[in-house]
């Protein structure tokens, strides 16, 4: 398939013990399935993507008339969540993705790292202590702790910058989390196990794809060719013997 990426929603945390007895908290993601109800051509929109929905129970009356003209139009089930994601162009210019294709959590085989996409929890009104991470005032001696303190700009300019940090509004926004470690992948249940945690609360709907900029594995921190530096630099010693 050449679709990038695929939607899915948020199940929960857990944690996994790896073969050391280290514990590593993960999250789960129930990762599609998925149609793609559009496709965008260089020729008609001036880009390549792919429109996808993620299939769950949706009343029919609960969409717009529209919606249901977009889906009736290629004989797909009813969508509320719809996102476009890149395509993968192969050397031979195909694609090989169609309007009907479906689109599975199998596209991650292979992968090591993905990059998730989530509104994050609202938090709202807060102040700077919260919102901005702020250390505050002394709390003793009369002292107001959680308070922004100035923010004027003396005589001149006589105004607050634009961009101040300040009280306000926290949280629902979009948030990008880059580079989660894939640790497991069920094709049965279509279920993404990433090694991490990933904004918004459970069900909330997430978009995956894979990593634009996976880290590079370092020697001796990962992978097959690994080497212990206790063990190099005791080899070592006693090759000077």
């Amino acid at each position: 398939m050449a679709v990038s990426g695929i939607l899915g929603k948020k199940v929960g945390m857990t944690q996994l013990f790896d073969d050391k007895g280290d514990v590593h908290p993960v999250t789960v993601l129930q990762a599609g399935p998925c149609f793609v109800t559009q496709r965008k051509t260089v020729a008609k929109d001036g880009y390549e993507a792919a429109q996808i929905g993620l299939v769950e129970f949706v009343k029919e009356s609960r969409l717009t008339q529209p919606m249901k003209g977009h889906f009736a139009k290629h004989n797909l089930p009813p969508m509320r969540f719809l996102r476009e994601v890149p395509i993968i162009v192969d050397a031979d210019n195909q694609d090989g993705s169609k309007v009907g294709d479906k689109v599975l959590v199998d596209i991650f085989d292979g992968d090591k790292f993905v990059d998730v996409v989530a509104t994050s929890k609202g938090r709202g009104f807060a102040g700077v202590v919260k919102r901005h991470k702020f250390a505050g005032g002394a709390a003793s001696h009369g002292s107001m702790f959680q308070i922004t303190g100035s923010i004027g700009s003396s005589a001149f300019p006589s105004r607050v910058f634009k961009g101040m940090r300040m009280s306000g509004h926290m949280g629902v926004d979009r948030v990008t989390v880059r580079n989660l470690r894939v640790l497991g992948v069920d094709r049965d249940e279509n279920l993404l196990v990433v090694e991490g945690a990933v904004p918004g609360p459970k069900d909330g709907y997430v978009m995956i794809a894979k990593a634009k900029k996976p880290p590079r594995e370092r020697r001796g921190f990962s992978g097959t060719g690994t080497v212990d530096p206790l063990k190099a630099s005791k080899r070592q010693a006693a090759k000077k013997k």
